[in-house]
């Protein structure tokens, strides 16, 4: 936990009481704890809004208590959660968690804890930025896009895998861009149909062979630098969905070649999304999952790296360097 923000060394391991569940909420037991960027950037600036708080939105474990009014769940439930140090100060770099009820979602027997704590943040951002674009779909199942290309930036990170992951399952064609050789072999693991090496080679005409008629969704986690290489490749009426500020806080973009083309640049974050909007994304993970769609692991594209609950800070660390994989926290 940490009461001041700064570097990974504010963390520190602490024992506290085993907090209870309030009106709506579930005490989860926490099985693995996911870190995300989100994680590190939240301890490092701002106002913790607590005098304590336990770091991590995502997790997976098994339900412990449920507090009133909680009737969707009950002790012994396995679950995956997200958002959770963003409603409280139990994030899931823990033994328990607290976690508003609808927060909490079934993970079915047989489907890991490293599969559920993977998945909040990087799984339902990548549903947002597919199910953004004009002409929809809004939500996603087995061959909801089919017919529809999708271009994954960066297809060997966290949100990136699970874009390939959500697009192959509802039925799109993925090509993705990576930086190396061994992304590369990731991103096809992942279940890539192309992928392109950006720095080796022409992108835009390696993009192009691949979709002659351009790209209609863009998961874009560099829009400064990807903005020359978008306005090349996307179609009439694309969609570009901006989920992150890699390389840089300002972005251009050629006025008049996108208004030819009636190109949407949407932006997206989680925090304020929207109850609606984040429940819709967490149905559709959830039949993604009991359907065996997103796999883990280095095998399916997304390496994993444990580290054990006093380690956290290390975990931290392995994340803002840029780790490829998944980082996960075992309590």
């Amino acid at each position: 936990m940490f009461s001041s923000t700064g570097d990974s060394s504010v963390l520190r391991l602490a024992e506290r009481e085993v907090p209870e569940p309030g009106d709506g909420q579930v005490r989860v037991r926490v099985m693995r704890s996911g870190v995300n960027p989100t994680d590190w950037k939240r301890r490092s600036a701002g106002d913790p809004g607590f005098a304590e708080v336990t770091p991590n939105m995502d997790g997976a474990g098994v339900v412990d208590a449920v507090g009133p009014g909680v009737l969707s769940l009950h002790a012994g439930d396995r679950v995956w959660v997200m958002l959770a140090a963003h409603s409280g100060p139990f994030g899931t770099a823990a033994e328990y968690s607290i976690v508003p009820a609808a927060h909490a979602f079934p993970l079915p027997e047989g489907i890991a804890y490293d599969v559920g704590a993977a998945l909040g943040v990087p799984a339902i951002t990548a549903h947002r930025a597919l199910t953004v674009a004009e002409g929809g779909p809004a939500r996603l199942s087995p061959f909801a896009m089919a017919g529809r290309t999708v271009l994954v930036a960066g297809g060997a990170g966290a949100v990136g895998h699970a874009a390939i992951q959500l697009a192959r399952w509802a039925g799109a064609t993925v090509i993705t861009t990576v930086s190396s050789p061994g992304k590369a072999a990731l991103a096809t693991a992942a279940g890539a149909h192309h992928v392109v090496d950006y720095r080796h080679g022409d992108a835009a005409r390696e993009i192009r062979a691949a979709a002659p008629d351009g790209v209609d969704v863009v998961v874009e986690v560099s829009p400064a630098g990807n903005a020359e290489l978008n306005r090349a490749v996307v179609a009439n009426h694309a969609t570009i969905a901006i989920y992150a500020n890699n390389g840089g806080d300002t972005a251009a973009f050629d006025i008049r070649p996108h208004m030819m083309l009636n190109t949407r640049v949407q932006f997206l974050i989680l925090y304020t999304l929207g109850e609606p909007a984040l429940q819709a994304a967490a149905e559709d993970v959830g039949a993604a999952l009991r359907d065996g769609a997103l796999p883990v692991g280095e095998e399916h594209g997304l390496p994993l790296h444990h580290f054990p609950l006093e380690r956290t800070a290390d975990a931290h660390d392995a994340v803002e360097r840029g780790v490829v994989g998944k980082v996960l926290i075992t309590p």
